[in-house]
């Protein structure tokens, strides 16, 4: 693994937005226009309701945030790539002596530094109108978001393999692939309003445990360790199969001159 090479593609990406200003709003124009939907329809519904209303503002706006974690660390990996095709650049990076997984590598990477700036702007702005801490979950949150972020990447591989194998034509998935799971996570309601039938689907899927266990916290149950194990152990997997598929579909693509169609489209 070069070093060197992984720092010069980050800095590349990285420099797009630094001198791009559309760019850099776009980053968190996006996750700004959540916060601010979900936050203030969980404040119109408090508003209507009598009696009791626990805690759902914080169960609504945290599992926001950490929805736009995978959201988006899923999305730095693909695209990061589609990028590279819309500027007609990919061929440049696969005929320089760039190897496969330190591509990836840097995408991760930027998408992290991504991540940190949307999270960090996020949680100022649902404290100052929600009055919702991020930070009450304490030092929680690095395996919560580690676990995100490890999926997010998994489904950003994913994405980019099924792109690689059929091109342009499959530009939607890096978008629409996420929300073809999002009902079954338990993003913003527990498991156990899931038909029995699709809860087994929803436990095999490593980010479910991270939406779970936020809302556990939030209760003031404490931190759910079996939660945090079998999130890593389901995203070693994920991550180990995803990748081989990637590399099942970029050996096919360049043995059949799909690379070459791909970054001349």
């Amino acid at each position: 693994m070069n070093f060197a090479v992984i720092h010069a593609l980050v800095v590349r990406y990285l420099v797009l937005y630094t001198r791009n200003w559309i760019r850099s709003i776009e980053i968190i124009f996006w996750p700004m226009m959540d916060l601010l939907v979900w936050g203030f329809l969980t404040l119109y519904i408090q508003q209507q309701t009598t009696g009791e209303f626990p805690q759902i503002i914080q169960f609504l706006i945290g599992a926001m945030i950490f929805w736009d974690v995978l959201f988006r660390s899923q999305q730095s990996v693909a695209v990061s790539f589609l990028e590279d095709v819309w500027t007609r650049n990919l061929l440049n990076i696969f005929v320089a002596p760039i190897r496969v997984y330190e591509y990836i590598i840097a995408t991760c990477v930027v998408g992290f530094v991504r991540i940190s700036v949307i999270v960090t702007i996020l949680t100022l702005t649902s404290l100052a109108l929600y009055a919702f801490n991020l930070m009450d979950l304490g030092w929680y949150l690095l395996p919560f978001f580690a676990n995100l972020l490890i999926f997010g990447w998994s489904l950003g591989i994913f994405t980019t393999a099924l792109i690689i194998r059929w091109g342009q034509a499959a530009e939607a998935l890096a978008w629409a692939i996420p929300f073809f799971i999002q009902p079954f996570v338990a993003v913003f309601y527990p498991v156990s309003v899931l038909p029995e039938w699709v809860q087994p689907i929803s436990w095999i899927i490593p980010c479910t445990y991270a939406f779970e266990g936020m809302r556990e916290i939030l209760s003031d149950n404490g931190f759910s360790w079996p939660y945090f194990f079998k999130a890593l152990g389901l995203n070693g997997v994920f991550l180990l199969l995803c990748s081989a598929f990637f590399g099942w579909m970029f050996r096919s693509a360049r043995n059949r001159g799909l690379l070459t169609r791909i970054g001349s489209q």
